[in-house]
């Protein structure tokens, strides 16, 4: 590792930079949008204020954007990534901190939730030490991160308190309506049916059984979403990581490329195993202290 070189605001040793080179990052975004659309006045100012339907796919992408951003960028980049997302929230006139605490919230549940059931097995320290990591994003989003949940307790505890307040009215069916079927010029209607469609249903399949219940379609069984989960990951694992990293553009290899060859993502087990992502022997696990010392050997 280049001790001279920024490891921006998280660094290699951090859950984030391990998990969010994981393709199945992409599912649970999509899980993330099915689930923030359940809150009624959140999904009503971005229907309001944003032209999602005309601009789905750049929307996705500058958000796979900031989020590569903070999560592998240098600490500059991501404070400036920061302040322009909290600029455009004031603009819109969408930072109203309980709105904002819903989407990150909503954000930070899919990507824990996705990540376990696709096969990265995640001790509930590091999914406390991931959920406290993120009051960092919450922070660059306009949060104060005093008023962000810290462990998991916490995390449940807020969805405890907000369900009440949700509902599938109109905006959300809408939401629903468009992830399963977005429009796509006509050469890519086929890429639409045979991955999207997939992904989608994938994403909503693995919701909390109260968003089934919101929502009005039956939930399949846990376990089946598990297993498709798990499946869709180790296919998605199967694309080369140099290809896979190009998107968002170029962060991770950029991030290794400033820090070194040390600093390449890859989630690990505490059990001492390889990472998932590698080959046998390519990577190990070094427990420092308190804390989980997550690295890859030289």
């Amino acid at each position: 590792m280049r001790q001279d070189a920024d490891p921006g605001l998280f660094g290699p040793e951090s859950v984030t930079w391990q998990l969010h080179g994981d393709p199945v990052m992409w599912i649970a975004g999509v899980r993330a949008l099915y689930l923030q659309a359940l809150h009624p006045v959140a999904v009503r100012g971005v229907m309001i204020n944003s032209d999602f339907r005309k601009d789905a796919w750049g929307r996705l992408l500058r958000t796979a954007n900031f989020v590569g951003t903070i999560s592998y960028g240098t600490a500059d980049a991501a404070e400036a990534a920061g302040a322009r997302v909290r600029k455009i929230h004031r603009l819109l006139g969408v930072d109203d901190p309980e709105l904002l605490l819903w989407v990150h919230c909503a954000e930070v549940d899919s990507y824990i939730s996705v990540v376990r059931r696709a096969g990265i097995p995640l001790t509930d320290a590091q999914v406390d030490r991931y959920i406290d990591e993120h009051r960092v994003s919450a922070r660059l989003v306009g949060l104060d991160p005093r008023t962000v949940p810290a462990t998991a307790g916490e995390l449940a505890s807020y969805f405890d308190d907000v369900r009440p307040r949700l509902a599938a009215g109109e905006d959300a069916r809408t939401v629903d309506a468009f992830l399963r079927r977005p429009p796509v010029p006509p050469a890519l209607v086929p890429a639409r049916e045979i991955i999207w469609r997939r992904v989608a249903a994938l994403a909503y399949d693995s919701l909390p059984l109260y968003a089934h219940e919101l929502y009005g379609r039956p939930a399949p069984p846990a376990d089946t979403v598990t297993y498709r989960l798990t499946a869709a990951a180790n296919l998605l694992r199967s694309v080369p990581a140099r290809l896979r990293w190009r998107l968002p553009p170029g962060h991770i290899l950029n991030a290794m490329d400033r820090l070194g060859p040390d600093a390449r993502p890859a989630p690990y087990t505490l059990r001492h195993k390889a990472a998932i992502l590698d080959p046998p022997g390519r990577a190990r696990n070094i427990n420092g202290g308190d804390s989980t010392r997550w690295r890859t050997p030289g």
